[in-house]
């Protein structure tokens, strides 16, 4: 997978998090929080005669007419700074650069700290995983988006090609380990064998992978991560594609600080995360709301609630039972600007112990 680079230029890596062997050490930043202020639409005309100031006048044509999703979606990203996590030339890097071309990436060394990135507007935008076709669910962000207050504002599949980089001179009859993020290795398991690499070292990140080998100039040490990777921290391409599936997509989500405006004329997912009372028939109850309206669920997922881990039941036993109790993820192909979906929401807050719109955002429909 090759990305290009010469159109866009990364800010300065947030704690640790990226910087290549020829660019400037990266600094830390601390990440202030700042309170969000609306502008009002209209300025004050003056009090009325009992008081209250009331709106001026203005001309109708000029007034600010209403934000649409493509508004504040800005396809380009012409401007933005986004927020990822991992070292420049991490699979994540490229993600967001698919989905704002023009952007400004900030690399990022935890999840957490592109959540805090935005909030705390030294970022506009975050663009992170939340699953891959092999690896399953990133159980990490999902817990993220319940502590942060941020919005999915879009996603974006991004095909996953990994490379064995190492550096010049180096040939795959000299390496005896391999190094990459543990997701990664495992996706190469049989290529690596079959090249007759015995040794695995895990790392956080890919292209964290390929910085180190750089700077360190290991010669029996390759990395796997992407083409960008090589470019960034020139190590050589020794094989391409050695992912044992060809097949390996990687699902992100785009955050925001604020939601988008949904939109019924092109194809939406939305995102919820609910929570039920315990027992027989419950979730049976929840699914039905979207069944017996036609809205198909394309994900659905549990994960324990950390914050009420356990719930005590008694059911006429010796001793109380104790039960986990779980948040349910749920994706929907349908809008909230759908009164169908709103109807089916409403129908399951009358029920649900909890109930929240993760965001409603225009599918991806490109090509991974």
């Amino acid at each position: 997978m090759v990305v290009s680079t010469s159109s866009t230029a990364s800010s300065p890596p947030i704690p640790k998090g990226g910087g290549g062997g020829r660019r400037q050490p990266p600094r830390v930043l601390s990440i202030p929080v700042r309170s969000s202020r609306r502008r009002s639409l209209f300025a004050s005309g003056g009090p009325d005669r009992s008081g209250v100031p009331v709106p001026a006048s203005r001309d109708p044509i000029s007034l600010p007419r209403p934000l649409t999703s493509a508004d504040l979606m800005e396809p380009s990203g012409d401007g933005l700074k986004v927020a990822y996590q991992g070292c420049p030339g991490a699979y994540s890097e490229a993600a967001a650069k698919k989905a704002y071309p023009s952007c400004h990436t900030v690399p990022c060394e935890y999840f957490e700290t592109a959540f805090q990135a935005v909030e705390g507007c030294l970022a506009d935008r975050a663009v992170l995983p939340l699953e891959n076709s092999l690896g399953g669910s990133i159980h990490r962000n999902y817990d993220l988006l319940l502590r942060h207050r941020l919005h999915i504002v879009g996603e974006v599949r991004l095909a996953v090609r990994h490379c064995l980089l190492a550096n010049q001179g180096v040939k795959i009859e000299n390496l005896r380990s391999a190094m990459s993020h543990p997701q990664a290795l495992a996706q190469c398991e049989q290529t690596l064998t079959k090249l007759g690499i015995e040794h695995r070292e895990a790392v956080d990140d890919t292209a964290g992978a390929a910085k180190l080998i750089a700077e360190q100039k290991l010669q029996d040490t390759a990395a796997v991560a992407s083409s960008l990777a090589a470019e960034l921290y020139g190590l050589d391409i020794l094989a391409e594609n050695i992912q044992d599936d060809t097949d390996n997509v990687t699902r992100f989500m785009m955050l925001a600080r604020e939601p988008i405006i949904p939109r019924t004329d092109k194809p939406f997912k939305t995102s919820i995360v609910f929570s039920l009372e315990e027992g027989p028939g419950q979730l049976f109850k929840a699914l039905a709301v979207f069944a017996l309206r036609k809205i198909n669920l394309t994900k659905m997922e549990s994960r324990p609630h950390k914050k009420r881990p356990l719930r005590i039941a008694d059911d006429n036993c010796s001793a109380p039972l104790k039960h986990f109790d779980y948040l349910f993820y749920v994706d929907l192909e349908a809008s909230m600007a759908d009164p169908n979906a709103q109807n089916a929401l409403g129908n399951l807050k009358e029920f649900a112990t909890f109930l929240r719109v993760l965001g409603s955002y225009p599918t991806d429909v490109s090509e991974a």
